[in-house]
């Protein structure tokens, strides 16, 4: 056997490895969705996968860094579907509306499925330790990319320069929340609209003197790098 082939096969099974931890994680966050973060245990996701308790374990150690993980992948898809293609809108209030847009349509498809971050909310808030830390951290990143969209469209003169620019990401947050509370717990309908139309009316209410009206937001019930690097 050449030394070619013997220094492959660690590499290959590297490899094996990192893609059955990726069956693992997809399919705990799919669970996650449904139950909640609380709900994941070791053995229904070997169940799930099909694998072996002892299989499972072998990837993650314990319970709680297979909450972490899905914490985390869950966080990598909100990049992907939200943030990312927001970026590529010019800055200010082009940029906000597109983050919420994507947001929007991602809320769309948890109405149905669940959100982590609200679950993991609701289950770790008065819970110290490393999971809560882990949802914690994905939030206020998220949260500091919404609040820099709107210090951004204060600099480029789109809200008011006097506008409160916490109070207005406040406010925007508030909405995604109600429309869970409303949506997916209450199942009141035409929730989507008026969330858009909430949007809308906190843009008109802080907007510059000049600036266009918003147009109205797509309900868009379709699917659709890292946060700390927006230019």
């Amino acid at each position: 056997m050449s030394v070619n082939a013997v220094s492959a096969k660690p590499a290959r099974a590297a490899q094996k490895g990192q893609q059955t931890k990726a069956v693992i994680v997809d399919a705990a966050l799919a669970l996650a969705a449904q139950i909640g973060l609380e709900g994941l245990s070791i053995g229904a996701v070997a169940e799930i996968t099909k694998m072996s308790k002892s299989g499972v374990f072998a990837h993650f150690g314990s319970r709680e860094e297979l909450q972490i993980s899905v914490v985390r992948e869950y966080h990598a898809r909100f990049e992907q579907e939200v943030f990312f293609p927001a970026i590529e809108a010019d800055r200010g209030l082009p940029r906000l509306r597109a983050m919420f847009a994507n947001w929007m349509k991602r809320t769309s498809t948890e109405i149905d499925s669940g959100c982590i971050y609200i679950s993991g909310a609701s289950e770790f808030d008065d819970r110290p330790g490393p999971v809560r830390d882990a949802l914690v951290e994905s939030v206020s990143i998220w949260q500091a990319a919404v609040l820099r969209a709107i210090v951004q469209s204060k600099e480029e003169g789109h809200l008011n320069a006097d506008a409160d620019e916490r109070q207005v990401a406040f406010e925007i947050h508030g909405l995604i929340l109600a429309l869970h509370y409303e949506a997916r717990f209450l199942r009141v309908p035409g929730s989507i609209a008026r969330a858009n139309t909430g949007f809308d009316n906190i843009l008109g209410r802080y907007a510059a003197a000049g600036t266009p009206a918003p147009t109205a937001t797509a309900a868009a019930p379709s699917r659709v790098r890292r946060l700390k690097t927006v230019r």
